[in-house]
């Protein structure tokens, strides 16, 4: 038992392990170059009549340990090479750090969020219109464009759209629609199909009675 254990042994010793194995040329008798290629792992593997007990258990024996070589895990070491040897890749704008917080970048909690409009803005708004369709005899140019939009401001600030109305009743005549009503919300598709239920996946048009009963 003790011999057949050492010939196992011996002969396990000469196998090449599997993570030092290469791609090579073989030339064959007809003339022709066979290129053949094995696996090269970088990860430590058992020798000898280890190496054999493992592929006979394992599942599937040219599976990696996963364990890393010594002279190649973390090789250089992190703060090893001097930081003037290597330049860093910057893509622009993302890698510019003036005015470029994290927070801004940070898509994976850039969550929606609502948006409000005060008072003060729809006074605003209502007053001299937007920048969309400003109200050209209304809101004046230059430095006394920038006044009449800070007193704007303010007094929708303190009396809000009650004190508009007050002043101006006729001033969201513009922005209503017919008979009075607020404008209905924009359309972002309007080409985009509707959705019609038949009548093998809907309600029919009448009530129809399954389950007619006699009434005596």
């Amino acid at each position: 038992m003790a011999r057949e254990i050492l010939k196992a042994a011996k002969s396990a010793s000469n196998v090449i392990a599997v993570h030092k194995v290469k791609s090579s040329n073989i030339h064959s008798r007809s003339g022709y170059y066979l290129k053949f290629h094995s696996r090269q792992k970088y990860t430590l593997q058992s020798t000898g009549i280890w190496e054999r007990v493992r592929r006979f258990l394992s599942i599937d024996p040219n599976r990696s340990t996963g364990v890393p070589l010594n002279a190649q895990y973390r090789l250089p070491t992190p703060g090893a090479l001097p930081p003037l040897s290597y330049d860093d890749p910057v893509t622009v704008p993302a890698g510019d750090i003036a005015d470029n917080p994290y927070w801004k970048r940070d898509i994976r909690r850039s969550y929606p969020k609502l948006s409000t409009v005060s008072q003060a803005d729809s006074v605003g708004l209502l007053t001299v219109g937007s920048q969309a369709a400003p109200k050209d005899d209304i809101l004046q140019i230059g430095e006394a464009g920038e006044k009449q939009l800070i007193s704007i401001k303010q007094q929708g600030e303190e009396r809000g759209l009650a004190g508009l109305f007050e002043k101006d009743k006729k001033g969201i005549q513009g922005v209503l629609k017919a008979n009075g009503l607020p404008p209905k919300p924009c359309n972002m598709n309007p080409s985009g199909s509707k959705y019609q239920l038949d009548h093998d996946h809907g309600y029919p048009n009448a009530y129809v009675d399954l389950f007619p009963r006699n009434v005596s």
